[in-house]
């Protein structure tokens, strides 16, 4: 069942997908009608699960299910990362590799592959101020308060 994001519990689970580049506008609007098909449809040993999602600065694809009722399973993500797999296939993307870092430069969202990342803050190309997104959060309360965070404030600190 897809409901507006506001009405998830602060406790719903969280999935973040990470786009290697901007989707445009087009792109945006289909996506989210294969999203929502997807959510109204997916479920968990056969019960339909309360699900939102948004997509944030044209590059992430947030994905939340409040599992106060029935939880995700193993067989039930495996679906939903099909789906993010048939997503990168269709539109030449890059969704599932954790092995990049978005950040902010400005109000403009940069997308380096870690290793750069890495290289950037050794070369003071990036502060311990630098807005960074931590998407290793998993509940929507994590979301909403340390997903855009310092990079001193997030697991990227251990590059300082």
């Amino acid at each position: 069942m897809l409901v507006d994001f506001k009405e998830l519990s602060d406790e719903s689970r969280i999935w973040i997908y990470q786009c290697n580049r901007s989707f445009t506008d087009e792109e945006i609007q289909q996506i989210s009608k294969d999203i929502e098909t997807f959510l109204e449809a997916w479920v968990a040993h056969g019960q339909q699960l309360k699900t939102s999602y948004l997509i944030k600065y044209k590059r992430f694809i947030v994905i939340s299910a409040d599992e106060s009722q029935s939880s995700a399973s193993g067989c039930s993500i495996d679906s939903m990362v099909r789906f993010i797999q048939g997503l990168e296939q269709e539109y030449e993307v890059d969704l599932l590799d954790k092995m990049n870092v978005s950040y902010k430069h400005g109000e403009y969202v940069a997308f380096k592959p870690l290793i750069d990342f890495k290289k950037m803050v050794k070369q003071k190309a990036v502060s311990a101020n630098t807005i960074v997104f931590n998407n290793l959060v998993a509940s929507k309360q994590e979301f909403e308060d340390y997903w855009e965070v310092p990079l001193k404030d997030s697991w990227h600190a251990r590059f300082l």
